[in-house]
């Protein structure tokens, strides 16, 4: 029988105590026989408003310490079948964006040379860019789950082409995602012309705007998803402002009118069965949240990614 890693029991070690990784997971310093890398991404260079993400990785790693390895509503048991570590954090380079963008496409690239799914914790959207040209080189064109508050369809912002907002439009642009199969849930806010909103729904990118899904369920909206990509590989982006702001302050552009958690766990678990090769967690700043909520809910949001990756068993 395989021994796979394990989180740290709350039995065993005091959950304030021990190391300051994902779930208290073991610190691998190297790929070999990893099924899944969490690492992360801290970065905030990239933003527009309020910066704070690159405090991100270090609180929703401490913030994951409440979590147990068994998913009571799903079964999951994600270490039961996978063998997951901590790999750390990208040494990003903080007074270069460009350069910092550099790094991470190379990282991933060296990630996803062998069988491994990575697990990013940012750090601001603008990471998507890099880790999507690396995820297209391995497999091609993906289909895109992406729940944001924003579209992050800008040509440019303050003449810069690869920012938090302008993410999917340079992805559509190089082609590094299947715009029919590029899912934007949550959607909501204000904007400067109809266009912000209306231009990529034109390439094919299927909008679910947050109005739209205020007091619905969204089980139902995650299987028709689910049922749409079929076999196709996909990677999932969850930018943590895609929260209404009383679930989740910590943010650098919250907007008010989003999903709530319950809403957040549903779309998750309906995406049980779909070929996930990458996700990632961003835009969690904690210095807007000095009661760690926003952390502890990006915690959770990512453990419940990791049980709905390929090959995750259940009780």
């Amino acid at each position: 029988m395989t021994d796979y890693n394990q989180p740290i029991s709350g039995n065993d070690l005091a959950r304030f105590s021990g190391p300051n990784t994902f779930m208290r997971l073991p610190q691998a310093t190297s790929l070999d026989g990893l099924d899944v890398a969490v690492l992360g991404v801290p970065m905030d260079i990239g933003t527009s408003w309020r910066s704070g993400t690159r405090f991100g990785p270090k609180q929703i790693r401490a913030e994951s310490a409440m979590l147990r390895p068994y998913n009571m509503a799903t079964g999951a048991a994600p270490f039961d079948s996978l063998n997951i570590a901590d790999i750390g954090d990208l040494a990003i380079n903080t007074f270069s964006l460009p350069d910092s963008l550099r790094i991470i496409q190379d990282s991933y690239e060296a990630i996803l040379s062998g069988a491994v799914i990575p697990v990013a914790m940012g750090g601001d959207h603008s990471i998507t860019l890099p880790i999507l040209r690396a995820i297209a080189k391995k497999y091609g064109p993906v289909a895109l789950v992406h729940v944001d508050a924003h579209a992050d369809v800008n040509d440019e912002m303050f003449g810069e082409r690869e920012t938090h907002g302008t993410v999917f439009r340079r992805a559509y642009e190089e082609g590094l995602i299947v715009p029919d199969k590029t899912y934007q849930i949550g959607i909501r806010g204000t904007g400067y012309a109809a266009t912000d909103f209306s231009e990529a729904q034109s390439w094919g990118f299927q909008h679910f705007p947050a109005q739209e899904l205020w007091n619905r369920p969204l089980h139902q909206m995650g299987a028709e998803i689910r049922r749409d990509i079929g076999n196709r590989p996909v990677y999932v982006s969850y930018d943590i402002d895609s929260l209404d702001p009383a679930y989740a302050p910590g943010t650098g552009t919250p907007e008010i009118g989003g999903l709530t958690t319950p809403q957040a766990l549903e779309l998750i678990r309906a995406l049980k069965g779909v070929n996930i090769v990458g996700c990632d967690l961003v835009e969690v700043s904690p210095p807007y949240d000095p009661s760690g909520n926003t952390a502890l809910v990006g915690a959770n949001l990512l453990y419940e990614l990791l049980c709905v990756l390929p090959g995750v068993a259940t009780r």
